[in-house]
């Protein structure tokens, strides 16, 4: 199975100014491409030459697991955000977040926490664990909650890549910008 960078549904100017078409140019263009330039060569003539991204996460190790759950982390995180997003969660997801944080303006913080607080490079995230609960999880270079049988909803890039370009090293304002993009629809979906 080949691998291939998934076209995004959004142009890469439309997310500014809480990500730049620059930032999308090089953090998508080339830093997701490389990924899925890198994970092609390296699982050919292996068990994951023909395994979708979900099993080679859970079942890999080393530059084949590195590379393809960069390849499905940076997916993910791309496909959540939205020119003209839903900014708030509604319905069933709202209710799980309201029971578990308090509020949605509690779960910002506490995510946000997450992500500001993960050391190094990583991803935050909010999965819903095998209780149906919500959790804010932290995993730390191309880590991935599916490994630990979570499944993901909503996860922030904090790889420098992902920001250094607009926002240097203030990783708190590019957490701001975030929110801003975040389509709560998508999320939803996601829950189902």
């Amino acid at each position: 199975m080949t691998h291939t960078l998934p076209n995004l549904p959004y142009s890469a100017e439309d997310l500014s100014p809480a990500i730049s078409a620059k930032t999308i140019e090089f953090h998508h263009g080339k830093h997701h491409q490389a990924y899925v330039n890198n994970l092609n060569n390296l699982i050919v003539g292996t068990k994951f030459e023909n395994a979708d991204l979900e099993t080679i996460i859970k079942e890999a190790d080393g530059g084949i697991f590195n590379n393809g759950a960069q390849v499905w982390n940076h997916t993910f995180y791309f496909f959540a955000f939205s020119p003209k997003p839903q900014k708030a969660p509604t319905g069933k997801l709202l209710d799980l977040i309201n029971a578990q944080f308090g509020s949605f303006e509690q779960f910002k913080e506490k995510f946000t926490s997450a992500a500001a607080s993960l050391f190094g490079s990583g991803w935050a995230w909010l999965v819903v664990n095998k209780e149906g609960k919500l959790e804010i999880t932290q995993e730390s270079n191309a880590g991935n909650p599916i490994r630990k049988g979570l499944r993901p909803l909503l996860t922030c890039d904090v790889w420098e890549h992902a920001y250094y370009l607009d926002y240097q090293n203030r990783r708190p304002d590019y957490l701001k910008g975030f929110w801003d993009i975040i389509d709560w629809k998508v999320i939803e979906e996601r829950l189902k």
